[in-house]
């Protein structure tokens, strides 16, 4: 019997970035101030020609693990480009993920060399300035899914969430301690696959453990999204509506169905005092959303925007195109660029 097969979507930029800050020296983690943390940067790890490397060497650690252990048939890696993609420049989203910090320039140089180290060796990078690395996993899920492919989206991003799908998992990084709070709830959803394990620190979302973490399944989060804003993220919502979201979206499954039963009411009060008294009574609603999703349907509309990732960027690569066929004597030149000799060894290059 034919094994189904896998393909892996990484989110690139998650991962270097979390590869970044979690082999960072101590002087330079917890420095206060920019500057203070600049006078350290000679301590990060970095080859003989002060090429940084500590970013690059634990993703590819961290990747050795998962193909490893989960042994996937095809692979693609996107990263994010530029924080002016179409949500500021088309949407006029000038708040959308306005409060993060540029990176570090040590990070930075990472971000481009493991762009080009990934390509050298074979693997599908996908980027682009208007679009987020979230972007182009939805258009290769939205493009590739299905009942003979499993798909898995590795990231520690949450949104990521509105991709779960019978065939599609999240594997989402965290903290050993959340993974194993996870396991000891739901169990090792990785094992009913046939993996025995995942690399420490990641958890797999399946479409009912979503619906037990935010109240919805994957087809509703953006909607949730849409009410209950991301502030990281910089995604307004609607205040003061959050712990009414869930029940919302569950009861009606679209904005355009819960606006529709508001604009039902015209504007007449005991119209509206009826469906606050149905929210109440059959949504364990108790402090009415009304007036607050009344007043702030264009930011919630604007929101459900931001929140849905763009499935429909043009993939010109065929399925085949992301075969795992690593140019293990490309990989081994990078390698000793970098001097990594202790991964050359690790896979016997």
């Amino acid at each position: 019997m034919e094994t189904t097969k896998k393909f892996l979507i990484i989110d690139g930029s998650s991962m270097l970035s979390t590869s970044y800050y979690g082999n960072l020296p101590k002087s330079v983690l917890y420095a206060k101030t920019d500057e203070e943390k600049e006078k350290h940067y000679s301590e990060i790890l970095h080859n003989s020609k002060g090429e940084y490397t500590n970013a690059l060497f634990t993703m590819l650690r961290t990747l050795i693990s998962l193909y490893k252990k989960a042994k996937p048939d095809y692979v693609a890696v996107a990263f994010d480009v530029s924080r002016d993609t179409f949500r500021r420049t088309v949407l006029g989203a000038d708040s959308y993920k306005a409060n993060r910090k540029e990176a570090p320039a040590p990070l930075k140089e990472q971000f481009i060399a493991m762009e080009n180290l990934l390509q050298k060796i074979g693997c599908q990078v996908l980027m682009d300035k208007d679009y987020e690395a979230d972007d182009f996993a939805a258009s290769l899920v939205r493009k590739f899914e299905s009942p003979e492919l499993e798909t898995y989206l590795l990231t520690k991003d949450h949104d990521y969430f509105q991709l779960v799908s019978d065939y599609t998992r999240l594997w989402r990084v965290t903290d050993k301690e959340k993974v194993k709070d996870m396991q000891q709830r739901y169990g090792l959803c990785a094992g009913e696959n046939g993996y025995t394990s995942l690399p420490a620190g990641i958890f797999e979302y399946t479409a009912d453990i979503v619906y037990a973490e935010e109240g919805v399944y994957p087809e509703n989060i953006v909607t949730l999204l849409s009410i209950t804003g991301d502030p990281g993220d910089g995604i307004p919502g609607c205040k003061g509506v959050s712990s009414a979201a869930a029940p919302l979206v569950n009861e009606y499954g679209s904005l355009d169905a819960i606006y529709a039963v508001i604009d039902d009411c015209e504007g007449n009060k005991k119209k509206e005092k009826a469906l606050s008294d149905f929210w109440k009574s059959s949504l364990g609603i108790g402090r009415s959303p009304l007036n607050a999703l009344k007043e702030n349907k264009e930011t919630v509309y604007l929101s459900y925007q931001l929140a849905k990732m763009k499935d429909d960027i043009p993939i010109a690569q065929s399925l085949e195109d992301f075969a795992l066929n690593i140019d293990k004597a490309a990989l081994k030149e990078e390698l000793r660029r970098y001097e990594m000799l202790s991964l050359i060894a690790e896979l016997r290059l």
